[in-house]
């Protein structure tokens, strides 16, 4: 089934169409994963790489990823419906592929010096991308393949490039006359005859500028690849590595079997990660709807990484994250939090500092009011418990 790319226009003859996102859930448990069976399809109608769009839905649902390219496979980890998925492309669209100006999605992304461009074909304007975005980050890593010159249009541009020379060349005693009085034939054999083969041997004492597109594309190509690695020095840690990205490995590693404590920490140290980021991806995969009892047989290896309150909020981070992948564990969420607390993982200030605003940095933000919602009753019981022990403070005072 095709929509529109902009699902904001309701006109059924709006010719920029892509497939709608078809989804399918795998396995069960820390196992499930979304696989999007049509991501080249409609990566192809935007006109941009399969992985750029799969990796903005991690960023954006805060979800570990794999892109599978020889496979043809693009998977999130958790479970996202269609439309929820679709909700998200609609910003990546808005974000990385409509022209600014006219809301065109005939766009290609260039990069340069200043960052990366959209390039409008209908209206011909350029527009920056969000930089903001930890997408931007991947993409200058990543750049997207330019299209190559065929064969037949280098020679041309040679011919026209040595035009003028050519004419001051006398005919080689092999060419063939031409007798014809039709200039445009007349032009099209001069461009088809041999060239001198004194050419050949001044080549190398040539110190002229190539201004072929040929060497035109190599020297931008050399351009793109030093912006690239420059970029790659300032991202820091919210950049990707060229083959997979740190935290994408710790999470694998983790996945694949039965990991002790003393191997999990150490994998972490020799990523090099921080402990925060370790924190809100440990909650994502070690737990599931048994997350009442998994609590206490984790806490050591939770505590080892919680060393301050950046991290004690990634923990809830990594528990929002977790029942929105899940909503089983919507209604448990005061019994969730309440089990943390009692393991000394997240402390009482950090708990009520977090139940007294909604955030969107780790789930969509009416997802992060409904959690809240769902802790009211353990974060009452907290404020009670605090006022019931100043309380008692005072009148040992007295």
């Amino acid at each position: 089934m095709s929509i529109n790319i902009r699902r904001d226009v309701k006109d059924t003859f709006y010719r920029y169409k892509m497939p709608k996102i078809v989804a399918k859930i795998e396995g069960k448990g820390n196992g499930i994963k979304t696989v999007v069976t049509n991501m080249s399809d409609i990566a192809k109608a935007l006109s941009r790489p399969p992985t750029y769009p799969t990796k903005y839905f991690g960023f954006e649902l805060g979800a570990q990823v794999k892109c599978e390219d020889k496979n043809d496979r693009y998977i999130i980890n958790g479970q996202h419906d269609s439309k929820k998925l679709q909700d998200s492309l609609d910003g990546f669209i808005d974000k990385f592929v409509l022209c600014a100006h006219c809301k065109n999605p005939e766009t290609d992304l260039i990069i340069n010096k200043n960052g990366i461009i959209r390039d409008c074909k209908a209206c011909g304007k350029r527009s920056e991308v969000d930089h903001k975005h930890k997408l931007t980050a991947f993409i200058m890593k990543h750049p997207p393949t330019q299209p190559k010159k065929s064969k037949k249009s280098k020679k041309g541009s040679k011919s026209e490039n040595n035009s003028a020379s050519e004419a001051t060349i006398p005919t080689p005693p092999d060419s063939v006359s031409v007798n014809s009085e039709d200039e445009g034939s007349m032009k099209e054999e001069i461009i088809e005859m041999p060239k001198p083969i004194n050419n050949d041997d001044d080549d190398d004492d040539d110190w002229c500028v190539d201004t072929s597109p040929e060497a035109v594309a190599e020297r931008m190509k050399e351009i793109n690849g030093a912006v690239a690695k420059l970029a790659a020095v300032n991202i820091g840690e919210d950049g990707d590595d060229d083959e997979k990205d740190p935290i994408d490995e710790f999470a694998e590693y983790v996945e694949e079997e039965d990991r002790t404590d003393k191997e999990i920490i150490k994998k972490a140290r020799e990523l090099g990660l921080k402990n925060d980021k370790v924190c809100t991806v440990l909650v994502q995969i070690l737990f599931d709807e048994d997350v009442l009892e998994q609590v206490s047989e984790r806490s050591d290896l939770l505590n080892n990484f919680v060393k301050n309150e950046k991290c004690q909020k990634a923990i809830l981070g990594g528990i929002e994250r977790l029942v929105d992948q899940n909503d089983n564990l919507l209604p448990k969420v005061a019994f969730i939090l309440k089990a943390f607390y009692d393991e000394d993982i997240v402390e009482e200030d950090v708990l009520l500092a977090w139940g007294e605003k909604a955030s969107k940095k780790y789930v969509d933000k009416s997802k992060s009011k409904e959690i809240r919602k769902q802790a009211t009753p353990f974060l009452n019981w907290l404020r009670e418990a605090e006022e019931e022990s100043s309380d008692e403070d005072d009148e040992d005072d007295e």
